[in-house]
């Protein structure tokens, strides 16, 4: 699978069969709502013109469900999609409309596309619908976890084998820190660890309080360029 990153938690998965979007925060919404968050990279439009087989939301907040987004790729003359989503957004994206497929994808759901499964696991965050999801194609299984805390109760629902885990490390609004996201890294047995959430709203100079994501130690960390994609390998 190749995986690029659109910034935040956003991820773009290409398999030679599907193409995957998860979270995919592609306008200015939340800088609009509250200035302080407003985005320090602009918007790389050629991810606009991406054409998703199956569209996955994590949970209900506006930098991960971005209602300007979902919209732009479920506008009625676009191909039809398949929506994964908890319940928590599921009801909000469902009024998008157009002849779309929209799945109620709660913890412990799967859902099988192209040769592709996609598990949805716990998260533990404020949004109590908030999850995880596995995507597995037959020849690697990525582990995206969405915004969380470290939790015990996470790791019973993940497989035995994970090759890469994409995992929040900011430290606020209810997701692990670093040094906390290091040790659920860790404990999932990735080979590889991808760190995500930062760059986007904090400021980019390291001096005025930028995110390092250097300060997530992992031994097969890998630290994500946006809108490149993240060698895995």
């Amino acid at each position: 699978m190749h995986v690029t990153w659109l910034g935040q938690a956003g991820l773009y998965i290409e398999t030679p069969a599907i193409r995957i979007l998860i979270d995919p925060y592609l306008s200015d919404a939340v800088g609009k709502r509250n200035p302080a968050n407003r985005r320090r990279v602009p918007v790389d439009e050629r991810f606009l013109n991406v054409c998703p087989d199956v569209l996955i939301f994590t949970h209900n907040h506006l930098d991960h469900y971005d209602p300007e987004t979902a919209a732009h790729y479920l506008a009625p003359d676009r191909a039809r999609v398949t929506v994964l989503a908890p319940a928590s957004v599921w009801g909000e994206v469902r009024k998008t409309g157009g002849s779309h497929r929209y799945v109620q994808f709660d913890r412990r759901t799967e859902w099988t596309q192209d040769g592709v499964r996609f598990t949805a696991v716990t998260a533990v965050h404020s949004d109590p619908y908030a999850i995880g999801v596995i995507v597995d194609d037959g020849k690697q299984t990525l582990y995206v976890t969405g915004d969380t805390l470290y939790s015990r109760d996470i790791f019973a629902e993940l497989p035995e084998h994970i090759d890469a885990v994409f995992l929040p490390i900011n430290g606020e609004g209810n997701n692990m820190n670093a040094v906390d996201a290091a040790r659920f890294a860790e404990r999932t047995g990735a080979r590889v660890a991808v760190p995500l959430h930062f760059g986007l709203f904090d400021s980019p100079c390291v001096a005025e309080g930028a995110l390092d994501p250097r300060t997530f130690k992992h031994p097969g960390r890998v630290i994500p360029e946006m809108y490149r994609e993240i060698p895995l390998e």
